[in-house]
């Protein structure tokens, strides 16, 4: 942005011109830009272009603090807030409720009191005038590839550094590896994080064996051995949480650390009427209730998420894949794993994150863990927890890690 098109209007000395003595200096038209902010469309995951601002949830004029939610954003997986990056008052809200608009795009500004109307306006209009959009595809990140890994192919997607311990994230049932679009790439900013499909999901094959914990855990160690990873800190959702779990008891000098999220394994419960909705139905009406059970909030369950699933069950394979897993990890209401009693014997860091209202694995199985577990229980989410309150399991993962 030049700063001809960001020049304001000089703003009226607030003390008596004739009256000077002691007074402060004017503020230079300088000082007076660097205290408007702009708060743009965020980029949630390496490859979303665009997304729809859902709904204001503070109005022109208010003071919002940094991190406050300030509004809901719906991309083509999941809605959920935005928290604000600035702190300051409120001045425009250039972008209403309903409108889609591309990644770094103008949503609204925040300015201090001193700053006139007239600054805002020039703002808006230079930012508006020289923001270009970044054509479909050419957002330049990662894209997801297929590598061989002990006789599987496997789906990945690779970002970040070469340097620094790798992670190394597992989707949960049902799941793929968008579903950690929320984390991968914050996380990266420092390290290299890989984000895989299992056996049986995605992009990845379909043959999944017997379909049991410990097939899935040696198909995740394939895949570092053909990556060259020697160590990865492991984040697990679900039932890619007790995969990272036995990854990390059954291989430990494999294991730095271990992040599970909402994990399956710590308990007999399980919701078997969301693992059987999710395998039976094949229409989006029909399916979504049992999305909903994933989220505190159903809002956050997009016509775009339910669709993906639909697309995923269609391929050729997936449906066996997906009831071969679930006979051997559930039966019914109940958990086939049992991981509980052996968490004490993982000798690297142990995080366990929880979302308070999960419908799926109640939250209450993070109870009475061994000492060597630190566990972290968020309200207002469910089971998907990781994309829920993303901003929150990021902290956790990159203090875990």
């Amino acid at each position: 942005m030049t700063d001809e098109g960001r020049r304001p209007q000089r703003i009226p000395n607030w003390w008596d011109e004739e009256d000077s003595t002691d007074k402060p200096a004017s503020r230079s038209e300088e000082d007076i830009m660097a205290d408007i902010q702009p708060i743009t469309m965020p980029k949630w995951g390496l490859a979303m272009e665009e997304g729809m601002l859902a709904r204001w949830t503070v109005d022109v004029g208010a003071a919002i603090e940094l991190g406050q939610e300030i509004m809901d954003i719906e991309t083509t997986k999941i809605a959920n807030v935005f928290e604000s990056p600035v702190a300051g008052v409120l001045r425009r809200r250039v972008v209403d409720d309903g409108d889609t608009v591309p990644v770094g795009a103008l949503l609204g500004v925040v300015a201090g009191p001193d700053v006139t109307d007239e600054a805002v306006d020039d703002f808006v209009n230079a930012f508006l005038e020289n923001f270009t959009p970044e054509e479909s595809g050419e957002a330049g990140g990662p894209v997801p590839e297929t590598v061989e890994a002990g006789g599987r192919r496997i789906r990945r997607l690779k970002a970040g550094s070469e340097s620094g311990e790798p992670i190394v994230f597992i989707h949960g049932f049902g799941a793929d590896l968008s579903t950690w679009m929320l984390n991968q790439a914050p996380l990266a900013e420092e390290r290299p994080v890989h984000a895989i499909d299992l056996p049986g999901h995605g992009g990845s094959g379909k043959e999944v064996g017997d379909g049991s914990v410990e097939v899935l855990a040696r198909a995740v160690l394939a895949y570092m051995d053909a990556e060259g990873l020697d160590t990865a800190h492991l984040v697990g959702h679900s039932l890619g949480a007790a995969i990272a779990a036995t990854i990390a008891l059954e291989a430990p000098d494999r294991v730095s650390g271990l992040t599970l999220v909402a994990p399956a394994g710590l308990g007999p419960e399980i919701s078997g009427d969301f693992i059987a909705g999710f395998i039976k139905e094949s229409r989006a009406r029909k399916l979504r209730p049992y999305l909903e059970m994933l989220v505190a909030d159903p809002d956050l369950v997009t016509a775009d998420m339910v669709e993906d699933v639909l697309k995923f069950k269609r391929l050729d394979g997936a449906l066996a894949a997906l009831q071969a897993i679930a006979a051997a990890n559930f039966d019914e209401n109940t958990q086939r794993v049992s991981l509980r009693d052996r968490l004490g014997g993982i000798g690297v860091p142990v995080h366990v994150v929880w979302g308070e209202a999960d419908r799926v694995l109640p939250a209450s199985h993070a109870e009475g863990l061994p000492d060597n577990v630190t566990v972290t229980v968020i309200p207002g989410a469910g089971h998907i927890v990781h994309m829920e309150k993303a901003g929150e399991v990021n902290k956790v993962i990159t203090g875990a890690s």
